[in-house]
């Protein structure tokens, strides 16, 4: 695990500060933003650092380049199994926790593909705002993958049921205008205003009394914490689900370029 020191040299993301605004932007655009272990590390890391400085008052996630704000876990990264720690090999549960539970509001700058884990990373961020360029949706179930928590339980509660569902069943793609309309965003606006919008909603926010906004984020988790145990007993299914032929199929489909034929290893 990468330590806690503040003086820590980050790989995979980029960490900067200005205004009382603490920035964190995944930082591999060659594989679209995807994270690995390392990632995940780096990302509880910074925001630990940021959660609980005082001058910090809110969290921007993003990613680097115009392409993605984050596609998932890497899937070149692993062969049936991921990196790092945690029951699936990423800490996911520690990375999503850390998201809800700093006293800071967090906003998901959106400025690509917001895909599979990606999706799940900005539907956890107290806002998101996207550029029209924007595009949201899942791929769990193509690639052999689902994240049995925050993911889907939670997802429910932003769009409702029905949506969600429709989302994780049928891994479509959803265009910024689409996310917004379904709930999933809370602004859209051309590309080029991206970077002015996301300053003015952290302007109002810097305004704000943090006590309150601490409170306020406290509260609304409180209604669905019951997740967080949900996610546990998911991610143990998850981890067995990977050892499956059926979920390596995935992976192997994925890296071979090919469609995967999951039925065949169905049990």
């Amino acid at each position: 695990m990468i330590g806690e020191g503040r003086e820590m040299q980050y790989e995979d993301i980029l960490f900067t500060v200005a205004d009382g605004v603490a920035t964190i932007a995944i930082d591999r655009p060659k594989v679209m933003n995807a994270f690995r272990g390392r990632t995940c590390e780096e990302l509880i890391h910074a925001f630990n650092r940021a959660g609980w400085d005082k001058a910090i008052g809110v969290i921007v996630l993003t990613g680097t380049g115009d392409r993605a704000f984050c596609t998932g876990g890497d899937q070149s990264a692993h062969d049936g199994g991921y990196d790092g720690r945690g029951m699936i090999g990423l800490p996911v549960e520690e990375l999503q926790s850390i998201i809800r539970e700093v006293p800071k509001p967090v906003i998901a700058r959106v400025q690509g593909y917001a895909i599979g884990g990606g999706n799940v990373l900005a539907t956890l961020c107290d806002f998101t705002i996207a550029s029209d360029k924007a595009q949201f949706g899942q791929v769990g179930p193509k690639v052999g993958s689902v994240d049995p928590g925050f993911g889907t339980a939670y997802l429910a509660r932003i769009v409702g049921e029905k949506k969600a569902r429709e989302i994780w069943y049928l891994c479509r793609r959803y265009s910024a205008a689409e996310a917004m309309a379904m709930g999933l965003v809370n602004t859209v606006v051309p590309h080029d205003e991206l970077d002015a919008e996301v300053a003015r909603w952290c302007a109002e926010i810097m305004e704000r009394s943090p006590t309150a906004i601490a409170i306020a984020k406290r509260s609304f988790n409180a209604d669905t914490d019951n997740i967080r145990g949900i996610s546990g007993m998911g991610m143990q299914a998850l981890s067995m689900y990977y050892a499956s032929e059926e979920s390596q199929e995935g992976v192997r489909a994925f890296n071979e370029k090919r469609k995967p034929d999951f039925r065949k290893y169905q049990k």
